[in-house]
């Protein structure tokens, strides 16, 4: 999920939203989530990860594709046509990848490509299983291992044949559905300048009532529900107490990422959920080295990003050059110091980029619906009292 953040984006009055309020107000929602960085794990933990995650892309078509992006097949696919691209809002702003991505990819294609946004990929995902078999989109940018499940069963998206052997993921990818495109891992974000002793673990941040918290919705935000499976990770049949005590100095939970991250840069918590990659965009963007992700001694959990092309699309083959595109060495680089979020294949992007190191990986959570919509209710049960 996009990482910049422009302050003007955000209204200059404090978020009144309380945890009860918004779970009242987001009860009508699809209990479903997904929508933002780490290399690969070692080989111990891949391996640990390999096998906690082969189930996952079982049941797709387990072939190699042989697609590679070519800029003369997309024009020949794609002249004179529309490509409608379903993704979330941030991806579509203005410091978000889509503009770049719209004008290179356009000048191959001779088509025009659509960009929807929504305000994060649980609501994108949401729209299109209501739109059911005939939904507006020809691609859809924005869903994540935690969707994986659930898009798989929506049998809305269709197998590619794109060449994926370029892929280093932290686990082995096989679907030939939902094709990678940034990934990372879930952090909390802090500025050093402001607390001094930060937590050094999941369980002393959510222990420790004298640190502020700002965490996103797990019904309609990517982050909040890595959150969800990180605090289920950690605690298991404990998670219950663990949401209720760090309820306890949440100031907000916020609907999406770029609210929430907004919020904390206007000082109105001590801590934000994010990613590790996430101080790399003031590093690089503001030459600021004050903001600081929280490492934690159980690991933190990994989200990989996806975008997938829907059987109903009337330009299958523009479509998966598309996704082809989206893992060239240019797109991946533009999608990195946009989104903030680490590359899918071995390519240089920047220096602070190229040498960063990730936090201790934990299992890729590929939860399906039942697991998801249990974890939600004990949230919600226990931010509510």
């Amino acid at each position: 999920m996009s990482q910049l953040v422009t302050l003007s984006k955000f209204s200059t009055n404090k978020p009144s939203i309380s945890i009860l309020a918004i779970s009242i107000l987001s009860a009508s929602l699809a209990l479903v989530g997904c929508g933002e960085k780490t290399q690969p794990a070692d080989a111990e933990t891949k391996k640990a990860t390999t096998a906690d995650n082969s189930q996952a892309t079982q049941s797709d078509e387990q072939k190699t594709g042989t697609l590679v992006y070519s800029a003369d097949k997309a024009k020949q696919d794609g002249e004179g046509k529309t490509l409608t691209v379903y993704t979330y809002d941030s991806f579509t702003s203005e410091w978000g990848p889509a503009p770049k991505l719209k004008e290179k990819f356009e000048k191959d294609c001779a088509c025009t490509l659509d960009f929807v946004p929504f305000e994060d990929g649980v609501t994108m995902f949401n729209r299109l299983r209501l739109e059911g078999s005939k939904p507006k989109a020809d691609v859809i940018i924005g869903l994540d291992n935690n969707l994986l499940k659930e898009a798989q069963k929506s049998a809305l998206f269709a197998p590619t044949e794109v060449d994926l052997t370029a892929l280093k993921l932290p686990i082995d990818w096989t679907s030939q559905t939902f094709i990678p495109y940034d990934y990372g891992q879930y952090a909390f974000i802090y500025d050093k300048d402001k607390l001094k002793n930060p937590p050094k673990s999941l369980k002393e941040l959510v222990e420790n009532q004298d640190i502020s918290v700002i965490y996103q919705d797990p019904r309609t935000s990517t982050v909040g529900r890595g959150l969800l499976a990180w605090m289920n990770k950690v605690y298991a049949d404990k998670s219950y107490e663990a949401w209720q005590k760090l309820s306890q100095h949440t100031v907000t939970v916020g609907k999406g990422w770029s609210e929430s991250y907004g919020a904390f840069l206007k000082g109105e918590s001590d801590m934000v959920l994010s990613y590790n990659t996430s101080p790399l965009y003031h590093q690089i963007n503001e030459d600021k080295d004050n903001y600081v992700s929280a490492e934690f001694a159980e690991g933190h959990i990994v989200q990989i990003e996806l975008a997938s092309r829907l059987k109903s699309s009337d330009t299958p083959k523009l479509a998966e050059d598309f996704l082809a595109f989206l893992i060239t060495p240019e797109a991946q680089k533009t999608l990195a110091l946009s989104n903030i979020m680490l590359p899918v294949i071995q390519t240089e992007v920047e220096p602070k980029f190229d040498n960063f190191s990730p936090y201790k990986t934990l299992e890729v959570p590929t939860p399906d619906d039942e697991v998801s919509k249990n974890q939600i209710k004990v949230w919600q049960k226990a931010v509510s009292h």
